[in-house]
């Protein structure tokens, strides 16, 4: 029987494995090609973690939001490009869709004012911007739900269309 951790600023993976209860031997034993060695590296940083692991402790521990911790956190292309979805829940998600889609309505008029030209003119840029910022929050709602739908699924509480 494994040791519990008192190490703090654990990181995601060694938290996320210790919330579901396993030990790294546990853990090792359900994850294809790990080893509880292995695992203790990840989790310590001392190897670097590799996309294919990410996805295969989310699918066995059943969090989807390692995926978003590693594109957002440890990829150098995330890092500067993907969106940063939080766990949220599904009627603020709603809301804060709503909200940004009522938002990006009453500014539509004005996008296609300013993109007519193919070009946005100095005077235009202020207003670009905010419909740009807009067009952020839509895009950040839809991956918020789009994580909690996956939470859903990965805890029983959703089932796939080709699962039902």
């Amino acid at each position: 029987m494994g040791r519990k951790s008192i190490k703090e600023n654990k990181s995601i993976y060694q938290q996320t494995r210790e919330e579901l209860g396993l030990t790294r031997e546990k853990a090792a034993d359900l994850i294809p090609g790990f080893s509880p060695e292995r695992l203790e590296k990840i989790e310590n940083g001392r190897t670097q973690i590799q996309p294919e692991d990410v996805m295969l402790l989310a699918e066995y521990y059943k969090a989807p939001i390692l995926c978003n911790h590693y594109c957002v956190n440890e990829c150098p292309i995330g890092q500067v490009h993907a969106l940063r979805p939080e766990p949220k829940e599904l009627g603020q998600i709603a809301v804060e869709t709503l909200n940004a889609l009522n938002r990006m309505n009453r500014s539509k008029e004005r996008l296609l004012e300013i993109v007519e030209d193919g070009q946005v003119r100095p005077d235009e840029y202020q207003d670009f911007v905010e419909i740009k910022g807009v067009l952020d929050k839509i895009a950040l709602s839809v991956a918020n739900l789009q994580l909690w739908v996956n939470e859903q699924i990965a805890e029983g509480n959703l089932k796939k269309p080709d699962q039902a």
